[in-house]
């Protein structure tokens, strides 16, 4: 069964507190852009290994099949 797009936005914000988060999609499949000072410093393998790190449990029980991730300082936002 699919997650819901609220439970995977709760599990991002509490793993990413003061981020800018929106998560959307459906039936599995779900485009996820997080703005976080937290991101500062890492290169995009890192960041998303950082977002998989939250999110793997629910892939591997089937309830994610895909995460497409757009992740950004707030400087590279522009925020």
């Amino acid at each position: 069964m699919a997650m819901p797009t609220a439970e995977i936005s709760d599990l991002l914000t509490a793993a990413f507190p003061g981020g800018t988060i929106n998560v959307g999609g459906a039936e599995g499949k779900y485009q996820v852009t997080i703005v976080s000072a937290f991101f500062a410093g890492m290169n995009r393998v890192k960041r998303q290994q950082s977002v998989y790190k939250v999110l793997n449990p629910h892939i591997q029980s089937g309830a994610i099949h895909a995460v497409n991730m757009q992740l950004q300082t707030p400087e590279e936002s522009g925020q």
